[in-house]
C-alpha cells in the first residue's frame, strides 16, 4: 500500500506543527521551504487540515499556522483516512478482470489493508515527535536566523 504525497504533506504538516516551542504560529512559507515542497500545493493542504479541525489558521499580518488538538489526540490512521480518497490495494472493479467474481486474492488484500489500518489507529502525531530536537535540527529550525527573508513573511 503506497500513500499519497497529500497525506505525505498532511502528516510532514502536523509533525512540523507539533515539534514548535511555546505554541507559536508558522507560515504556510516556513513549512514550503523546510520540507522543499510548493507552496500552492501545501495550500489546499493547510486548508484541508483547517477544516477537518486539526489545526488552526489565523490570518493577518501576525498569522500563520498552529495545531489545535494536543498531538496525543491525533491519530494517525484517522489522518490518513481523511486523506486518502481510496484505501483499496487493488480495484477490481476497474481492472476488467475475469475472475472478479470468484477471485480470493480481493479478500486477502482486504485483510491487509485493515492490519495496515488497525496498525496506525494505534499510534497518535505525539508517537510521531518522540524527539522533536533531533527533528528541529534536522529541518534546520535551531538556526533560525539563517533563514531568507521570504521566509518570515506571513501567508
Amino acid at each position: 500500500m503506497q500513500l499519497t504525497r497529500q497525506t505525505d504533506f498532511a502528516m510532514r504538516v502536523l509533525m512540523y506543527l507539533g515539534i514548535q516551542e511555546d505554541d507559536r504560529l508558522v507560515t504556510i512559507s516556513d513549512i514550503a521551504y523546510h520540507f522543499d515542497i510548493s507552496r500552492n500545493h501545501l495550500m489546499k493542504i493547510v486548508h484541508k487540515l483547517g477544516q477537518m479541525e486539526y489545526i488552526q489558521t489565523v490570518r493577518g499580518k501576525y498569522g500563520g499556522l498552529r495545531l489545535v488538538r494536543e498531538p496525543a489526540s491525533i491519530n494517525i490512521g484517522h489522518v490518513v483516512r481523511d486523506f486518502e480518497t481510496t484505501l483499496e490495494v487493488m480495484n477490481c472493479s476497474k481492472l476488467d478482470c475475469p475472475l472478479t467474481a470468484n477471485c480470493d486474492f480481493k479478500p486477502m488484500l482486504q485483510k491487509a489493508q485493515e492490519a495496515f489500518l488497525q496498525v496506525i489507529d494505534q499510534y497518535s502525531l505525539k508517537d510521531l515527535l518522540s524527539n522533536p530536537q533531533d527533528m528541529r535540527s534536522l529541518l534546520g529550525l535551531d538556526d533560525e536566523e539563517a533563514l531568507p527573508l521570504q521566509i518570515m513573511e506571513v501567508s
